[in-house]
């Protein structure tokens, strides 16, 4: 008599550890991301035999078992700036390299959040990376019920792991490069202005500016993206333009040489220089030569997985990851 299941009977992991001679937890353990060792030879039957049978594990089933789900949420204010997809290409992959899977959850509004709580929606992960600028630590963690929240908003407490880029030393880098230049004058184009990330990125320009003896003339506020910088420019750029003009986002740069392409004849400045931040992956090709400021994507990714991957290391109190960030001098300035 054959015991394997019918053609209209799901396969169970029993089916799968008897076809492929091994014990139904040793089956268990090669289909999940369980650390318990088992032999690459025993693992490569039991995966053999689970496509064989057609045998999909089942996650919540799982999830009982390990007490995780094996998903991360990823909390954004939105995906449409230009420095997202660079940074979440990068995220994704890592997050999947340690065997979890992404959920991404867009609050655009402070309402929104109230909303979740006021709602009682709370979503089953096994941690969260908060980008979103209106949610503190203390409400992302009820919204999930998780203590495992890592903050990458500025919005942090002693609870919650915590990963910053220095943005310090790119701007005072950029900067001094401005100043080296003989740029007296300058103009800043800013996001948005409730975000404590940003607050923190104008003090670290205007601090830069005073240190080199550059006069801000005019402060634009944009958010992010290359439709606030094509506004932008109509200000900056006209009878009293400034010799050099900032932007805390490439994108917003970008709007901007769109606008100024005849004051750049083959990309290079004639009336401003201009100076983006990011450091996309757009810069580095002739048709946005900015020069801009950044950080290792792939690090900063990385540091943020650390402490999915391992929660049990992170202590209360502990002191944030710094990421460095650094000038990327191009045509533009």
């Amino acid at each position: 008599m054959n015991d394997r299941p019918g053609r209209h009977s799901a396969p169970t992991i029993a089916d799968v550890a008897q076809l492929a001679g091994v014990s139904r937890a040793a089956a268990s353990r090669a289909l999940s991301n369980e650390p318990r060792p088992i032999s690459a030879e025993k693992r490569e039957r039991v995966i053999q035999a689970a496509a064989s049978l057609g045998y999909k594990p089942n996650l919540l089933a799982q999830s009982l078992t390990t007490k995780t789900v094996n998903l991360v949420a990823v909390v954004v204010n939105h995906i449409h700036d230009l420095s997202d997809l660079d940074l979440f290409d990068r995220l994704i992959d890592q997050i999947q390299a340690i065997g979890k899977q992404v959920v991404i959850i867009r609050i655009g509004s402070v309402g929104h959040v109230e909303e979740f709580l006021r709602n009682g929606v709370a979503y089953h992960v096994d941690a969260a990376l908060v980008f979103s600028d209106f949610a503190d630590a203390a409400t992302v963690r009820r919204m999930f019920r998780s203590d495992l929240v890592v903050m990458l908003n500025g919005l942090h407490d002693n609870l919650s792991p915590v990963v910053i880029p220095d943005e310090g030393s790119g701007i005072a880098e950029a900067v001094s490069d401005a100043a080296a230049k003989g740029v007296k004058r300058a103009g800043l184009v800013t996001g948005r202005a409730s975000s404590p990330v940003e607050q923190a990125r104008i003090a670290f320009y205007k601090r830069g500016f005073a240190e080199n003896h550059i006069e801000l003339v005019r402060t634009v506020q944009g958010d992010y993206s290359y439709e606030s910088g094509h506004a932008a420019a109509a200000i900056l750029t006209g009878d009293d333009c400034p010799e050099a003009i900032f932007c805390t986002s490439d994108a917003m740069a970008m709007g901007i040489l769109d606008v100024c392409r005849a004051d750049f004849p083959k990309n290079k400045p004639s009336r401003f220089r201009l100076y983006g931040f990011d450091n996309l992956s757009l810069t580095d090709f002739d048709a946005y030569p900015i020069s801009s400021i950044g950080y290792d994507k792939n690090v900063y990714a990385r540091q943020m997985v650390e402490f999915i991957a391992n929660p049990g290391e992170f202590h209360a109190g502990q002191p944030p990851v710094i990421v460095p960030t650094r000038f990327f001098p191009r045509l533009t300035s």
